[in-house]
């Protein structure tokens, strides 16, 4: 097995994904298995090979591929798909910093801030209250 070009980490609400990068024709592993076979959904599927889909766009004439094994721990799908693709993006820009400018102007470089709002004490959930009774 090649050795990794580029490592990379990146989060979404509680997920973190640990992203190897080498070269070879594009295939993306997630835990062992297909990206296909791992996520459930083709929108986050597409969300997690955006990045590819960048670098295919950019570097499809010098005919550049890199294969990627993650790891993924914590959160649900959609947070480990933003996790992923965040990851993929930094391995990316690191390697070939020429990439750095698609990759910013898609919005893949920047890391998603929003995360689930604490619950509060007295109420149900962070905002939602007990049903009101004047009476």
């Amino acid at each position: 097995m090649p050795k990794p070009l580029n490592q990379s980490t990146g989060r979404r609400k509680e997920a973190v994904a640990r992203v190897r990068l080498r070269e070879g024709t594009g295939v993306i592993r997630v835990n062992g298995r297909e990206l296909g076979s791992y996520f459930p959904s083709q929108i986050h599927i597409k969300r997690a090979s955006a990045p590819m889909k960048v670098l295919s766009n950019v570097a499809g004439a010098q005919g550049i591929g890199y294969d990627v094994d993650a790891s993924i721990d914590g959160g649900g799908f959609s947070g480990q798909a933003g996790a992923l693709c965040l990851g993929i993006a930094r391995g990316l820009a690191e390697i070939n910093p020429e990439l750095r400018d698609e990759l910013k102007k898609a919005g893949l470089l920047r890391r998603d801030p929003r995360k689930k709002e604490s619950k509060k004490y007295g109420l149900k959930k962070a905002r939602k209250a007990p049903q009101y009774s004047k009476r």
